[in-house]
């Protein structure tokens, strides 16, 4: 009982630290987070399936970059990092625009009463929650075997 307090305690940290970053994101690039949004209402499993079939394919090569750049001399190690790291940025940076416009959708949804910030906070709120249902389960299950 006494590991999962401070768990839940980062798990709030990083949901709030989240919020600000998904926030920021909005407040500089609002023109793509909102054309983000408008895609994924228009055409949602389009969305999720592209971008699930883009993110899986860039992952194995950067994966696989870096994985014969360790076993490479310094020179081609650095040769093979320096793509691997690109395509990580590339993919942190399309998944920053992908969240931020699904926490707008979740808030312009849940809430559409509450202001545009407000909205954006409560959808990531929302979306932390709903991606840490897993490790509810998993607790849950930690839980019932311990006691």
């Amino acid at each position: 009982m006494s590991d999962i307090l401070p768990l839940v305690f980062a798990i709030i940290l990083m949901t709030i630290g989240l919020a600000a970053y998904f926030l920021v994101v909005n407040a500089l690039f609002s023109a793509r987070v909102t054309r983000v949004k408008s895609i994924v209402q228009t055409m949602p499993a389009r969305s999720l399936g592209i971008g699930f079939v883009n993110f899986a394919f860039f992952a194995v090569i950067a994966v696989v970059l870096l994985s014969v750049a360790e076993n490479t001399g310094p020179f081609v190690r650095s040769v093979l990092t320096i793509p691997a790291m690109l395509i990580l940025a590339l993919l942190a940076i399309v998944l920053s625009l992908g969240l931020s416009g699904m926490s707008a959708l979740i808030g312009e949804r849940i809430f559409p009463e509450l202001p545009v910030s407000k909205q954006m906070l409560w959808g990531t709120v929302c979306l932390s929650l709903a991606c840490a249902l897993p490790f509810v389960g998993w607790f849950l299950r930690c839980l019932m075997s311990a006691s």
